[in-house]
C-alpha cells in the first residue's frame, strides 16, 4: 500500500489490484454490499487505512477513500464524498470513520 496517490481513481485501481476488491456503500448502522446484498454493521468491520483527496477547484470539497476488511474476511473500497458527519449514520459507524481523521 503507498502512502499517497496522485488521484482517486489512481488509488482505486492499484488498491483494487490488491485485493479491495468489494464497493462499499454507507447506510444507517455501517455500509453494505449492493452486489452481495448484505450489510456488516460498524462492529463487524476494521478501516485498515485511508486516504484522503481534495478537489482542485474547491479545497473545501473533500473526498476520502476508506480501505475496510470486514469480519468475515472481504476487503473493500468505501468512497465518502462528503465526510462521515453527513447523512444518517450511527453514531457507532461516524466513531468508527472519525477515529481515522486524526491520524
Amino acid at each position: 500500500m503507498k502512502n499517497s496517490y496522485t488521484s482517486l481513481s489512481v488509488a482505486i485501481q492499484d488498491l483494487q489490484d490488491q485485493g479491495f476488491t468489494e464497493d462499499f456503500n454507507l447506510v444507517g448502522e455501517g455500509i453494505e454490499s449492493k452486489s452481495l446484498k448484505k450489510q456488516w454493521k460498524a462492529g463487524e468491520l476494521d478501516v485498515v487505512k485511508f486516504y484522503r483527496f481534495e478537489g482542485m477547484t474547491n479545497p473545501g470539497d473533500n473526498t476520502i477513500l476508506y480501505l475496510i476488511e470486514t469480519k468475515d474476511g472481504l476487503k473493500g473500497l468505501l468512497v465518502d464524498a462528503y465526510g462521515a458527519d453527513q447523512g444518517e449514520i450511527s453514531p457507532e459507524m461516524i466513531q468508527k470513520l472519525k477515529l481515522h481523521h486524526g491520524e
